[in-house]
């Protein structure tokens, strides 16, 4: 998996960028070290999600790929680690947030510049003190949200409305943890490069990453092996389509959300991650606003976090809203991926928030050796 890209290349600028990412164990054999963890995820089926895939490893190794439960609540068939789930939020770290560094590492963007250079349409008051660096640490003083898949009636207008909501705070003041400026960043990122954000990640991560099971809008082809979602309205099952409705009317591709994939494509973005010393400038409180858990893009452990109690001052991870996490911790050369359906059937099923700490502290218990 030698990265070819010119621009993956230009971000770590520190050697070679890759290499082939060793395979997991063979599906079905679980290290005993990791029992305690798989025997508690088994515990939760059916309570806290229907199915789960956890991928556990190091730069260069994945030492636990192992699923549990099923696929949904009307579908009995056993998950497997090829199962691909609807990433949700996790597209802003494993998509937009990399794309973002990538573009900084070429010199074509600037954290501290104003996002009026590159989006000119981001108009409003006190809106040309927004830069990028408060869109990435969500301090810019946007609202988290508006109902832009009622708002809108194409990917146009929906971004159009972004561009115009007024801020609720001043930039830099208080953290809101916005979708909203997350748009406003992904059309930074497709101004910089004249590519959807869809087509400009393909290029530069998945495919030089050998991740063949992530993408946006995935094909019908994937169908049986995607985990559905939640019950619309209408009594159907989501499946295949993004959950989240505002990327749904974005067309299925967002920085926010859209993201599909499994767990062996996430344990090699991890492994890449842990190899390269430059990306943890990235994965750094950035203290804006002051006291905020927040580095760019990334979140970091704090009291009550999905990292757990045991995870290292220098972690960094990131969930989604419909039940996926992921943790990476340099110090302890250690990455933890939870990916599950929690929102099926429904989204008020909140068990997933006792579930990711107490998995990430069961792992890091069974790499702790006896005292």
């Amino acid at each position: 998996m030698k990265l070819g890209a010119v621009a993956l290349a230009a971000v770590v600028a520190c050697g070679p960028a890759g290499a082939p990412a060793p395979a997991p164990a063979r599906p079905g054999q679980i290290d005993s070290r990791f029992e305690p963890v798989v025997s508690y995820l088994r515990s939760q089926v059916d309570s806290a999600f229907p199915g789960a895939v956890i991928a556990v490893g190091r730069h260069d190794s994945v030492l636990l790929l192992s699923a549990v439960g099923h696929y949904g609540i009307d579908d009995p068939r056993p998950v497997t680690s090829e199962t691909v789930y609807d990433l949700a939020s996790l597209t802003k770290v494993i998509g937009l947030t990399t794309a973002c560094m990538i573009l900084v590492g070429e010199g074509k963007l600037d954290l501290d510049a104003p996002v009026q250079r590159y989006v000119p349409a981001f108009r409003g008051p006190n809106k040309e003190r927004v830069t990028i660096r408060h869109l990435l640490t969500h301090s810019s003083g946007l609202p988290a949200w508006r109902p832009l898949y009622i708002e809108a009636t194409t990917r146009g207008v929906a971004l159009a409305i972004a561009d115009t909501t007024p801020l609720l705070r001043q930039p830099g003041d208080t953290f809101v943890y916005s979708d909203l400026g997350a748009m406003v960043l992904t059309q930074v990122v497709e101004g910089i490069t004249g590519q959807r954000l869809d087509t400009y990640l393909d290029a530069v991560e998945f495919k030089p990453l050998g991740m063949t099971s992530t993408r946006f809008l995935p094909p019908s082809g994937w169908r049986n092996r995607i985990a559905p979602t939640e019950r619309s309205q209408d009594g159907t099952i989501i499946l295949g389509t993004v959950h989240d409705e505002n990327a749904w009317k974005l067309g299925g591709v967002s920085g926010h959300a859209g993201l599909f994939s499994t767990g062996g494509d996430l344990a090699r973005f991890a492994q890449w991650l842990l190899g390269q010393r430059a990306y943890l400038e990235w994965t750094r409180r950035q203290n804006v606003p002051p006291g905020s858990s927040r580095a760019l893009g990334w979140d970091t452990p704090s009291e009550n976090s999905s990292a757990g109690t045991k995870l290292g001052p220098r972690a960094f991870g990131h969930t989604g809203f419909t039940g996926t996490s992921i943790w990476i911790d340099p110090d302890k050369d250690l990455y933890i991926i939870l990916l599950t359906n929690r929102v099926n059937p429904t989204r008020e099923n909140g068990r997933i928030a006792r579930v990711r700490p107490r998995v990430a502290d069961l792992v890091v218990d069974a790499l702790t050796p006896p005292q």
